[in-house]
Parts: C-alpha cells; structure tokens; sequence
C-alpha cells in the first residue's frame, strides 16, 4: 500500500495488537471514533498508526470504518457502539436475541456447563500456551 489511508475506530475500545492475530498481545488502544492511519493490509488486519501518539500495531477490519466518525457534544453513541466481541459474535451469527430464543425454545436443555464456560476467561499467557502445545501458529 502506497499511500497510508484513514480510518475511524468503529467499536467502544480497538485493541492495537502487536501482530495480526487476536492472539497478539495488545500494544495499545485507541478509543471510540479515534482516526488511524492504515499502513498496511493482511487477511483482515490492519497494520495502523495514531496520529498523534507513538502508536503502531495491527486492528481487526472489523473495528474500524472508512467512514469518518464525528462525536459531538451530548451525542451517547459511545454508549451505544458495539464492543470488539459483540462484532466478533455478531460476525459468528450469535447474539444475544439468539441465545434468548433458542433457550426459550429448547427449554429442556441443561444450560449449566455453557453459563460456566461463557464465565470463564484466561489470560494472555494461557492463550499463548495453548496454541503452543496444539502446534497453532499465531
């Protein structure tokens, strides 16, 4: 890419990555509506500069928009902007609506080992360790 571009932060908080993978570590984040310079492009991944700060990592595609984004006083669109994983779930096809119908339509299913894995959470260190004993390259 010749020309740097700028794009706006479409999700509430973008995480700057250290490579393009959401496996990297985040480097930094930029906020809401924040405009960045796109460097580079690679299967989904912008490699991306703030301008402004000394900042320079990779964001998903999906949480930046090539249209400008403007916040004006009063306006609680930051409020209402989606997060990084509800774009990541969205893109999967499930939201919440859908988990509410599905379970109000199969009321006979035992939720319980899913409400606990939807809980759960591991770190960074973790994530790495296990993509390093599957043999998954980040």
């Amino acid at each position: 890419m010749s020309t740097p571009r700028t794009m706006s932060v479409q999700v509430k908080t973008g995480q700057i990555r250290s490579t393009p993978s959401f496996l990297g570590a985040i480097v930094a984040e930029a906020p809401y509506a924040q405009q960045v310079q796109v460097l580079e492009e690679k299967s989904g991944w912008m490699r991306v500069s703030v301008p402004g700060r000394n900042v320079q990592g990779w964001m998903h595609g999906s949480a930046l928009s090539a249209k400008r984004i403007v916040l004006q006083a009063g306006a609680d669109d930051v409020q209402k902007a989606a997060t990084t994983g509800e774009i990541a779930l969205a893109g999967k096809g499930f939201n919440k609506q859908v988990e509410d119908q599905y379970r109000a339509q199969n009321k006979d299913v035992d939720f319980t080992w899913i409400d606990r894995m939807q809980k759960s959470s591991a770190s960074m260190t973790q994530l790495r360790q296990f993509a390093k004993d599957g043999q998954l390259n980040m």
